[in-house]
């Protein structure tokens, strides 16, 4: 199932029924798995491991060199999970001496123009929309959604089934399970909907909400609200998972919304 137009290197390895349409160029040092198609005129470059019944368009480069003027050639990877769509022109580059390797995780769908920096981990069931950029060293938690044109600072972490708008600038950490938007970056509420589609109870959704009421709506800072919901807030996965993350943050978690802020 290999074009006649296409080149592949005859150290990558490919599952038998891998197909490849013409003009695409596949390096040494590639892994392919069974029922991925690559389209016409995809760059698979050294250093890529590309799972099962994957889909990459036209026009994609994958495992390109990282743009890190501190990167020497070292043997680093792209690793892509199982049922992945790589739309056109996404661009995803290997990993540095950081972690060495860039990962995308299982069930992803990475939208036309979209970039995924050196040294990334974004996890299962992602979406990345369309001419979203991502610098290095950040980190998106599984089923998380970054909306059109947002542009993602180095070594942020996205948490768990966040949803951030399109066109957002995301400097600070987004905490799971809530919405981002408005300038600058602010919460904007529970993303209530994108968890009652994965199953989430009305009480779980509840006390996710009696949480970040008092992070975010109540007046107190982080360090006092962060007493309040582990001292008041009954235990439970979703309370851990958002203290965690919270207590771990280097950047910093991103601000409550201030209506005087930069709005007009």
């Amino acid at each position: 199932m290999i074009h006649p137009h296409t080149y592949i290197h005859p150290n990558a390895k490919l599952a038998t029924n891998v197909k490849v349409d013409p003009f695409s160029v596949i390096h040494p040092n590639v892994e392919i798995g069974e029922g991925t198609w690559i389209g016409s005129n995809v760059t698979i470059m050294e250093g890529a491991r590309i799972g099962k019944n994957c889909r990459i368009f036209p026009g994609a480069v994958i495992a390109a060199i990282p743009q890190d003027l501190k990167y020497e050639g070292e043997q680093t990877t792209v690793e892509i999970g199982d049922n992945v769509t790589i739309r056109e022109f996404v661009t995803i580059n290997r990993g540095s001496k950081d972690k060495w390797t860039t990962k995308v995780g299982n069930n992803c769908l990475i939208m036309a123009y979209s970039h995924i920096a050196h040294d990334c981990i974004v996890g299962n069931h992602c979406i990345m929309s369309n001419n979203t950029q991502m610098a290095g060293h950040v980190v998106m938690g599984d089923h998380s959604i970054l909306a059109g044109m947002c542009a993602v600072h180095q070594f942020v972490q996205i948490g768990q089934h966040a949803f951030v708008a399109g066109g957002s600038l995301v400097s600070k950490d987004v905490p799971p399970y809530i919405k981002a938007g408005r300038t600058p970056l602010s919460y904007a509420g529970v993303n209530s909907v994108g968890l009652k589609r994965r199953g989430f109870s009305l009480d779980r959704i509840n006390q996710i909400l009696d949480i970040y009421r008092v992070l975010y709506i109540r007046g107190y800072n982080t360090s006092s609200a962060m007493k309040i919901i582990e001292g008041e807030i009954p235990d439970s996965p979703e309370k851990d998972e958002i203290v965690t993350f919270i207590r771990e943050s280097v950047r910093g978690i991103m601000k409550g919304y201030k209506s005087s802020t930069y709005e007009e």
